[in-house]
């Protein structure tokens, strides 16, 4: 089969063609023939071994697939690896069967970008109707859902926070409230100006560095900042215990891996997503949809920020 594989860690230049063998399903396991893969941004930290879980050469990247069973299922699943090729092999607890109603790119957004939104606002938010939740990045793949749940979710203002004006007014369409600029200088101002002059309760944070800063720095009593990346590969100010007393505030981080193999963490928000997608309630955006070849282009692209919501990869391409 054709896979991308890498045989050095690095930038978007190892990303290589190559022929592999077909993977063979074993035990608990689906063999699943890709109709398309996802990009992600994890994707670029796993290529130059700087994410969370330590990487080990050679390696085929890419963490979900959309595409047909051995039994004629149209599945999503998500992956340890080995996306970025015409076949792949996925647990069987990890695999999700996909409505008519949605289309492969939906999938890819909703299995990984779309549990997460899920879990940021539901599990480690814990967000209550009427709050204000701040989005940093919010076109991309989970800032462009987490607005929508959060609208749906009765949040009493959602401020998106963009790099562009095209970013910024596609968050208004989505449903945010107020669209400010997401630049670390001035960024804690702009965000509580946006909150009418209120700090606020909720950051979805996954830009790192002086954003992360900012976001503490604008919460109010009681406030969280959810910290789930760190795209802009800048180290935060260590965070000290006693300011977090004052005003009884929050840093929750979040790992969707950690969900991974308990029973119901992703297969129950999902089926609640996939629901929304079909009746209309819930857009994925699907940012581009890149040939295989091209894997290295996606790779710059995504890391350069140009892009909006979710990535994905044509393996026949």
């Amino acid at each position: 089969m054709r896979a991308v594989q890498i045989t050095e860690f690095g930038g978007p230049e190892v990303l290589t063609m190559a022929e592999l063998p077909d993977p063979v399903a074993g035990s608990g396991q689906v063999l699943i023939t890709v109709d398309r893969a996802g990009i992600n941004y994890a994707d670029t930290h796993q290529v130059e071994n700087s994410y969370l879980a330590p990487a080990s050469l050679p390696l085929v990247p890419g963490g979900e697939v959309v595409g047909r069973a051995e039994d004629g299922r149209r599945v999503v699943a998500l992956l340890n690896g080995g996306g970025y090729a015409e076949k792949a092999v996925a647990a069987t607890h990890s695999t999700f069967d996909v409505p008519e109603g949605v289309s492969d790119g939906a999938a890819l957004a909703l299995v990984l970008q779309g549990t997460t939104a899920w879990h940021l606002l539901r599990t480690s938010a814990r967000m209550i109707e009427g709050e204000t939740v701040v989005v940093h990045a919010a076109a991309g793949g989970v800032g462009s859902l987490a607005v929508q749940l959060a609208k749906q979710w009765g949040a009493g203002r959602v401020i998106a926070t963009a790099s562009t004006e095209e970013k910024r007014a596609k968050a208004l369409e989505l449903g945010a409230d107020v669209a400010v600029d997401g630049a670390p200088e001035g960024l804690k101002e702009r965000l509580i100006e946006a909150n009418g002059g209120k700090r606020v309760d909720i950051v979805l944070e996954m830009v790192g560095g002086p954003t992360f800063d900012a976001s503490l720095a604008a919460l109010g009593r009681f406030g969280r900042v959810i910290t789930y990346g760190a795209a802009s590969r800048e180290a935060a100010t260590p965070v000290v215990p006693a300011a977090l007393m004052r005003g009884s505030k929050s840093v929750v981080g979040f790992w969707l891996a950690d969900c991974f193999g308990v029973p119901g963490m992703i297969g129950e928000p999902l089926a609640e997503l996939f629901a929304l997608a079909e009746k209309g309630q819930l857009t994925a955006i699907v940012g581009g949809d890149y040939p295989m070849t091209e894997v290295a282009k996606a790779h710059n692209d995504i890391r350069s920020r140009r892009t909006v919501g979710k990535l994905v990869l044509d393996p026949r391409g």
